[in-house]
């Protein structure tokens, strides 16, 4: 959710966190702040509001001189946005400086034993009671004093602490939160993502659960939480991670979209030899995979949604049971799930929260996890019995666009394979599919070559203030994306409906001039959409509908407005259809004078439950 920066070593630190602040505020950005270690002291600058506000305040870091120094980009979970709720943290003495991620649940405990023992707050952060506790157990012995107050943390964290009696060195420490630690050249770094630091260096270690690091510009020292010391070893990272620039775009999100035909091209083209399907990162769990009974596709959002398209096409052509469960439900629903049971975790980040609790419980239940991710050494990553990496690079903005269609790329791959080693689909089936897989990027780009007309179309309905998608099978899963896309970033109130359950309640609803958006591409309950069409314009809504170029003649004069997407296997129909709603809800958001890379309340990398 937040951002983590920090630095030790030769050079000015402040310029060197707030470029790295700067590739991390995708991950929340209502405050920023540091805090650097300066002749003795710790000198501390924060505001509520965006990073530009910090850097005029900083004069771009020129303000703040020291070597050693922490920094912080929020996203508020307790305390409202604030120049007082703001990291870093410092404690009462003003001798102990504390930057988190996380939630610390007996926060409200450890207040009062503070409290009690007449120690003064001044915010309303569950995080300042980090530094008020470290400075409590402090005798000298920063370390010791770090040591006992984790053990009295209950919750999730990253920490970043620095104290002016140790000024030449940082300590950190995670728990269920991601921290990297970084080597360079006379100096060293931590960070909550790799995007942080790739410009400086591509050496990492990567902290686990319950291990505190001690970072000085010449050492790493790496401890579990008996104090003993750890051998970590140090991984290069070669694998392609670029400066996310939006260059000539406006946004972020536009970007993102623009990339989609190559991170298709390039999730996909490695995995395909000729005709064939080859997932070599299956090869570790085949035997589980060919004996799994049932699959449970778990994520979260946008996430989800993929799992929705998974659960229907593993059924259809797999011919597998499968369920797609929101991974915040399925650890409290009494899951039933077993060694025969193959769950496959979605996330972009690979350090969802709910996600990675959600995998636990199924591998602690005895169930085969295959996690698809995008960010390489990420919790999920590590954890998995097997990973497919989709290779979208770095996304920024928050509503996802690359990344799903990545996954659901994946998910294409992942139901051939099961389908081919099942025997449910013949070799000339496959070779269909894989032949109109190959040539998704170049259909994707000819839906965004006529981006004009859907931002037409969003001239026409951006003063709407509520909308409904409707689909049925597939159509509803992507619905479910469109609608989500919609709201994040428009905050239009948008809803998706399975098209059959409209007369089930939903269509009392709909009036003249509501906005319903109609998805017409499943070809075999294609008519069944348009009687949905009919009952909705019969009472004054006006249909935005998308359907194939195949069914254009069928479909012409049944929508107000039409928008056609090129002919593929209906099995791929999905990562066509979602293109022309992204670009709808980006000109719809653009239109409406949006934030639209950091919507409200929203945050990239969701780390917390």
């Amino acid at each position: 959710m937040c951002g983590i920066v920090g630095y030790i070593g030769k050079e000015e630190a402040a310029p060197i966190l707030l470029e790295g602040l700067k590739k991390l505020e995708y991950r929340g950005y209502d405050s920023a702040g540091l805090a650097i270690y300066n002749n003795g002291k710790l000198d501390v600058i924060k505001s509520k509001g965006r990073l530009d506000t910090l850097y005029k305040l900083t004069d771009g870091g020129k303000k703040m001189e020291g070597t050693a120094g922490i920094g912080h980009t929020r996203w508020a979970t307790h305390g409202e946005p604030s120049d007082k709720n703001s990291h870093p943290h410092v404690s009462q003495s003003g001798k102990i400086a504390v930057v988190h991620n996380g939630i610390i649940e007996n926060y409200q405990k450890m207040k009062e034993l503070l409290v009690n023992h007449g120690v003064k707050f001044s915010s309303d952060t569950d995080t300042e009671v980090v530094a008020q506790l470290l400075e409590y157990y402090y005798e000298g012995d920063l370390l010791e004093a770090v040591s006992k107050t984790l053990s009295r943390l209950e919750g999730s964290y990253a920490l970043g602490i620095m104290s002016v009696d140790y000024p030449d060195r940082i300590i950190a420490a995670r728990k269920e939160n991601p921290l990297i630690l970084a080597v360079g050249d006379n100096c060293n770094y931590l960070a909550s993502d790799v995007a942080a630091v790739v410009k400086y260096t591509r050496d990492v270690i990567y902290l686990d659960d319950d291990e505190i690091a001690v970072i000085t510009n010449d050492r790493i020292n790496i401890y579990n939480t008996d104090m003993d010391e750890l051998n970590k070893p140090v991984v290069h990272i070669d694998w392609n991670i670029s400066d996310p620039e939006k260059g000539s775009y406006e946004h972020f999100m536009f970007k993102e979209i623009m990339e989609q035909p190559k991170v298709i091209s390039d999730t996909i083209s490695p995995r395909l030899k000729g005709n064939e399907v080859i997932l070599n990162e299956l090869d570790n769990v085949r035997s589980k995979i060919d004996k799994a009974s049932q699959i449970y596709i778990l994520g979260c959002g946008s996430a989800y949604h993929v799992g929705v398209i998974g659960k229907y096409l593993f059924e259809k052509y797999a011919r597998i049971p499968s369920q797609a469960v929101l991974a915040s439900e399925f650890r409290y629903s009494s899951p039933l799930v077993d060694e025969n049971t193959l769950v496959i975790v979605i996330s972009q980040s690979g350090e969802t929260a709910d996600t990675i609790a959600a995998m636990r419980e199924a591998k602690r239940l005895g169930s085969t996890v295959i996690a698809i991710v995008n960010v390489v050494g990420s919790t999920i990553a590590k954890e998995a019995d097997s990973v497919i990496y989709t290779w979208a690079g770095i996304e920024v903005a928050v509503a996802t666009t690359k990344a799903y269609s990545a996954q659901l790329a994946v998910i294409h791959l992942l139901c051939l394979e099961l389908a081919k080693n099942r025997k449910k689909m013949t070799e000339h089936e496959i070779s269909e599919v894989v032949s109109e897989l190959k040539l998704l990027p170049s259909k994707i780009q000819r839906i965004i070559d006529c981006r004009e007309k859907l931002q037409y179309y969003a001239s026409l309905y951006f003063n709407n203030d509520s909308v409904f998608f409707i689909g049925r099978n597939l159509d509803y899963a992507i619905c479910l994306e469109g609608s989500l896309k919609l709201k994040e970033i428009s905050y239009i109130h948008s809803e998706a409906y399975a098209a059959g359950e409209l007369k089930h309640g939903t269509i009392s609803l709909i009036e003249p001039g509501t906005l319903v958006v109609a998805l017409a591409t499943y070809e075999k309950l294609f008519d069944k959409l348009v009687s949905n069409i009919t009952e909705v314009r019969a009472r004054g809504a006006d249909v935005l509908g998308f359907a194939s170029e195949k069914m254009r003649e069928s479909f012409e004069g049944n929508a107000d407005s039409a928008f056609y997407i090129p002919n593929t296997h209906e099995m791929l129909t999905p990562s066509l259809a979602v293109i022309p709603l992204q670009l709808f809800s980006y000109y719809v958001a653009l239109m409406r004078d949006c934030d639209i890379d950091k919507p409200r309340n929203l945050a990239k990398s969701v780390t917390v439950e």
